[in-house]
């Protein structure tokens, strides 16, 4: 099993990441975090453990430099820009396709809170690599006009006591024309701090990428 450190570049951008490949891995899965998250999330650690379980990859990224995320702090002026954070994706996307362990992978994505938004847009940009998207506890209303050009089937997790986030949610899934289904984890608030609900949202997630993993819109992989 890989397991480093790694930057990834985003225009005059580093951003750090941690990259783990299981042997034998199925695909790839690159995590994109919610408004004051970071790559050291323990509830997105737990589910990327739940994937490298099930032998699907997992890219951790911080899509903030530091000094992005003290402004942000301050100001909340990027954990709202959708389009900045879905750049950063793609870019990642691109640089797991120049990777020689990673090239041939397809690509799943998976998005919490605001990330959930940035991982559907960055799935339009790149619709020949990312074959699915999971999010837990998103806001994919924030992809405003992408939602109708997803190409990958999409997952959304939500909890079903988070109630304005679950709302949110069945009228994005309206949006979408492609396989997408809302599952609702029973009791969970938004960010699943009840007993068994975050392992419930890792699970279901394991299931939509191992079930969609290796499946390229319209029947194609680039390579």
């Amino acid at each position: 099993m890989v397991s480093e450190a790694v930057i990834v570049p985003s225009g005059e951008a580093a951003l750090h990441g941690d990259l783990v490949i299981p042997f034998g891995a199925r695909g790839m899965v690159l995590f994109a975090h919610g408004s004051g998250s970071s790559r050291l999330s323990p509830r997105n650690r737990a589910v990327a453990a739940e994937l490298q379980r099930a032998g699907i990859g997992t890219l951790l990224l911080d899509l903030l430099t530091e000094q992005e995320e003290h402004q942000d702090v301050v100001t909340g002026e990027h954990r709202f820009d959708i389009g900045l954070l879905a750049r950063r994706l793609a870019d990642a996307i691109d640089w797991l396709e120049q990777r020689p362990q990673t090239a041939d992978l397809p690509v799943g994505l998976f998005g919490a809170s605001t990330g959930a938004a940035a991982a559907l847009v960055a799935a339009v940009e790149r619709p020949r690599r990312v074959v699915a998207v999971v999010s837990r506890g998103g806001r994919p209303d924030l992809a405003g006009d992408a939602l109708a050009l997803v190409a990958a089937p999409v997952l959304l997790v939500v909890g079903g006591n988070d109630e304005t986030v679950l709302d949110l949610n069945h009228q994005a899934a309206g949006k979408l024309s492609v396989a997408h289904k809302v599952h609702v984890v029973p009791g969970a608030t938004h960010l699943f701090p009840e007993p068994g609900t975050l392992r419930q949202a890792a699970e279901a997630a394991a299931d939509w990428f191992r079930d969609h993993l290796g499946e390229a819109p319209d029947g194609e992989r680039s390579g």
